[in-house]
């Protein structure tokens, strides 16, 4: 039986992450002939391609799709085992604030993870608009708070990540057809609205909101309903939505930016540690 090296998938899922071998391999701090090496002895082990190149660009081929799913659960596995076994004595209370849509999509992948690899870590967790999350935690309500933010931090060192933002409707209707886009968001405040309206209005695109709503879930189901169309980072598009390409009448988004908001000259240990652990999880969570 043939094993599949941990540093090769590190490398496949880095690649697709980033965009290309050369940024891969700067990076992981290896030459992109190294990076496309790893790649070419990863597809014989599988026995298959997993990427059809042409020039700097790639397309994965449907062993490569099958294997990124694998690669994402392999490198999870790997990265809580390491920390349950190197940290198994972090024990204490987070509160953690959390966008609704983000605890619906990443709370059973990362958070789970966690809970396992920690299990003396008491975890409570909110959810409501990243606005409203960070007005609690300035009132100390909550120890840490990933938030997703219009402005991109110009610090190298901040943790978090970026989101790619994507237009998103149901399968039966097109809402293109329509003299003004209807418009399903969240209140004000709301960086997916803002990117949105920012989009429309910048190419000039008339719209109007036909439901606002404040849950992930109810905007989800204004969508599903066919009310309208919405914007919803792409790692939490539902199954039984469609993400929908860009045009000229649903414009190219400008992405959004995920920060982990907490102290880190008074944190309790189990508060680095999740914060370490997102952070770590969210570079095979976060590909576009």
């Amino acid at each position: 039986m043939k094993n599949i090296p941990t540093d090769l998938l590190r490398t496949y899922v880095t690649v697709i992450k980033e965009g290309g071998f050369s940024l891969a391999g700067k990076k992981l701090g290896r030459s992109q002939p190294a990076i496309s090496l790893q790649i070419s002895r990863l597809e014989d082990l599988v026995g298959s391609p997993i990427m059809m190149r042409n020039g700097r660009s790639f397309e994965l081929t449907e062993q490569g799709e099958i294997l990124l799913d694998y690669a994402q659960r392999i490198l999870r596995l790997n990265d809580e085992a390491l920390l349950r076994l190197s940290k198994p004595d972090v024990t204490g209370k987070v509160r953690l604030g959390i966008p609704h849509e983000f605890a619906i999509s990443y709370l059973p992948g990362f958070l789970t993870g966690f809970a396992e690899a920690y299990p003396g870590v008491e975890l409570e967790v909110i959810s409501e608009l990243s606005s409203n999350l960070l007005l609690r935690q300035s009132k100390q309500e909550l120890d840490l708070v990933i938030a997703i933010h219009k402005e991109f931090d110009p610090d190298p060192n901040a943790k978090g990540w970026h989101e790619e933002l994507v237009w998103v409707t149901d399968s039966k209707h097109n809402k293109t057809r329509f003299d003004r886009i209807p418009l399903v968001v969240a209140p004000h405040g709301c960086v997916y609205r803002y990117r949105m309206l920012q989009a429309l209005d910048r190419d000039m695109v008339p719209w109007r909101i036909v439901y606002t709503g404040t849950s992930y879930g109810g905007i989800c189901a204004a969508v599903t309903a066919g009310l309208g169309v919405t914007v919803l980072a792409k790692n939490t598009v539902p199954r039984d939505l469609e993400i929908h390409e860009c045009t000229s009448r649903l414009p190219q988004l400008e992405d959004a930016n995920v920060e982990l908001h907490y102290d880190p000259a008074n944190a309790e240990p189990a508060v680095l540690q999740l914060v370490d652990y997102i952070n770590k999880v969210s570079r095979q969570f976060s590909i576009g």
